[in-house]
């Protein structure tokens, strides 16, 4: 891989990684924790909203955004002629 090719590849690489990290900072710490009183006035199932992010949803988020970074560099590696295929 050329050089101008590797420094386009890991751009696009941090840039992925950095707003995946973003989502999991807004899930885990803005819902979890600074939005918890607002959210708990909703409820799901019987649960607080607030209480749900807190103790289950940050985890199913960041599950999510892991099968998602997978696919999406999965993509970024063959665009690049990176990958183990």
């Amino acid at each position: 891989m050329s050089n101008p090719n590797l420094k386009t590849y890991w751009k696009k690489n941090i840039r992925l990684l950095l707003s995946l990290l973003v989502v999991w900072f807004v899930v885990s710490f803005g819902f979890g924790i600074l939005l918890v009183q607002p959210l708990n006035s909703i409820r799901i199932g019987g649960a607080k909203l607030g209480f749900w992010f807190a103790q289950q949803g940050s985890i199913y988020v960041f599950l999510i955004l892991i099968v998602i970074y997978i696919v999406r560099m999965h993509k970024l590696d063959q665009e690049y002629g990176v990958d183990d295929d």
